[in-house]
């Protein structure tokens, strides 16, 4: 689950579009697979989205996030590419410290990685210290202010603490990527303007050695396969800058051509410390954020009500084998009986439709191969084909409060003469959880007293 769909799905959770009745009937329609919740929600999502005014609240959520993360992630950029190109300036009378460029491309994204990595540990709490330090958690609080002029019910709109903090995470590892970009793009365009001289120097007592090793513990990555990235001792004893006075020491002058060498080095220490490894956090970031999406929306009150009306049964009965009352009841009909088989060949709706005709069978625990809608719009050619895929038990939902017309009587002759039983059952309206009333009940039974076949049963 992304960000929109969950800003979405909360946002129609809330506004509850469609009855217990019709969810029950998509559930049926969608039933849960594997356990697969989330792809059940996506589904259910899809069908509703239209009963969302536009804009709604999440599309101008996600609108103000993608705005307010590409002029960020500009801005970050640019800042980067200026901070490279400061840190490479070159004017001719001094060499370029790589311990400065290392620095930013090496230790400090080491630091905030491991920063970044105590704040997944704690991001499940609402007042978390490591990101509301972060700076784009305040830069994002910025643009907010400056934006909410413009989209007012933005002021309003409240996210889960949980998902804001790994949403605050999320960004903050895409832009400290662009940020390293930038400083990439600094030092390749340095590089290709300027002859540089670059050298290391340090008030530490540092022998070339000492520094030698460092340099290839660095270059662990990409040494055995890109030998030429790794300064040798020889350039790194050549490179080593003393300032004494105004004036470059005239042993580095001699060996000018190894200064340049260095660019090698940074280049692949910033691609692979600066930009891989911190696509990789930027990655488990982003997995963070879709976990902590699916626990956030799974947790709320209104998804738990709406999985349980998609996937639990409205009202759960036992079906036992008819009962045949083969005494004249109270009705005038003397076909009746009182209990449902726990299946049918075929189950038919009369004006029902077929998510209605799922939803009854649901109810009464009734298994059916064939569930069909017949009569109210259907024209006699359809009627006819559903006739002729039906046999043996057949069970005929019809509504109780509209008295049976002349169309239902010869539907039903014409279905004598296909199926081996037929069971008519009259229902009530749902909000008397489909229970028909005792008058209703009459209508039906002398109107199949009038039909007077002995497969038609009723149902009281």
């Amino acid at each position: 689950m992304d960000l929109k769909s969950y800003l979405l799905l909360g946002e129609l959770l809330k506004k509850r579009p469609a009855t217990d009745r019709e969810n029950r009937a998509f559930g049926l329609e969608h039933p849960l697979e594997q356990n697969n919740q989330i792809k059940q929600l996506s589904l259910w999502k899809q069908k509703h989205i239209a009963a969302l005014k536009k804009p709604s609240e999440g599309d101008l959520f996600f609108s103000y996030l993608y705005i307010a993360t590409m002029v960020l992630g500009v801005l970050v950029f640019i800042i980067g590419l200026f901070s490279g190109i400061g840190l490479l300036g070159y004017s001719g009378r001094e060499p370029v410290n790589i311990v400065y460029f290392l620095t930013m491309v090496v230790f400090v994204p080491l630091c905030t990685m491991v920063l970044t990595i105590l704040s997944m540990i704690q991001a499940h709490k609402p007042q978390n210290l490591l990101v509301h330090i972060s700076p784009a958690f305040w830069m994002e609080k910025i643009f907010e202010r400056l934006s909410s002029g413009k989209h007012p019910a933005m002021q309003n709109f409240k996210l889960d603490p949980r998902v804001g903090n790994w949403l605050v995470i999320e960004r903050s590892q895409l832009f400290a990527w662009l940020f390293s970009w930038g400083l990439v793009v600094a030092l390749l365009g340095t590089v290709v303007a300027k002859d540089i001289a670059f050298a290391w120097s340090s008030t530490l007592k540092v022998s070339p050695e000492e520094f030698h090793a460092f340099i290839n513990m660095i270059a662990f990555s990409w040494r055995d396969w890109f030998p030429a990235a790794v300064p040798s001792l020889e350039v790194i004893e050549q490179s080593r800058y003393f300032r004494l006075g105004e004036k470059i020491d005239a042993g580095m002058i001699r060996h000018a051509s190894m200064l340049g060498e260095w660019w090698k080095f940074l280049l692949c220490a910033a691609l692979f410390y600066a930009i891989v490894l911190r696509f990789g956090m930027y990655l488990l970031a982003k997995i963070g954020l879709m976990r902590a999406l699916k626990k956030s929306i799974l947790n709320q009150k209104e998804t738990m009500q709406l999985l349980h009306e998609m996937n639990d049964p409205l009202i759960v009965s036992s079906a036992n084998e008819a009962h045949v009352s083969l005494e004249k009841s109270i009705h005038g009909y003397l076909r009746e009986t009182t209990k449902l088989n726990t299946s049918y060949h075929a189950v038919l709706g009369w004006s029902y439709s077929k998510e209605e005709i799922a939803v009854l069978c649901d109810m009464a625990a009734i298994k059916t191969p064939l569930m069909l809608s017949v009569g109210g719009n259907n024209s006699l050619e359809e009627d006819s084909h559903a006739i002729s895929r039906c046999k043996q038990e057949v069970l005929v939902c019809v509504k109780s409060w509209e008295p049976p017309t002349m169309d239902f009587v010869d539907f039903m002759q014409a279905l004598e003469g296909q199926a081996d039983k037929i069971t008519v059952l009259p229902l009530g309206i749902p909000q008397d959880s489909y229970l028909p009333r005792s008058k209703a009940l009459e209508v039906w039974a002398k109107k199949l007293a009038s039909i007077n076949n002995d497969k038609v049963w009723l149902k009281v």
